[in-house]
C-alpha cells in the first residue's frame, strides 16, 4: 500500500517536472519568434528612421544657426 502511494507521488513529480520543462521550451519558443520578428522590423524600417533623424537634425541645425 505505501509503495503504491509513493510510487504514484513519484510518478506525479515526474510528469509536473516535465511540464514545467514543456512550458519553459515552449516560452523560449515564443521569445525566439518575437526576437526574429522585431529584428526583422527594425531592419526593414532601420533606414526610413534614420532619414527622419537625420531630417530632424539637419533642421535643428539650420534653426540653430539663423538665430
Amino acid at each position: 500500500m505505501i509503495n503504491k502511494v509513493i510510487t504514484r507521488a513519484k510518478t506525479a513529480l515526474r510528469r509536473l517536472k516535465s511540464k514545467k520543462g514543456q512550458t519553459l521550451v515552449e516560452y523560449a519558443l515564443i521569445l525566439a519568434f518575437i526576437s526574429v520578428v522585431a529584428i526583422s522590423v527594425l531592419i526593414a524600417l532601420g533606414n526610413q528612421v534614420k532619414s527622419v533623424f537625420t531630417t530632424i537634425s539637419s533642421q535643428l541645425a539650420q534653426a540653430q544657426s539663423s538665430h
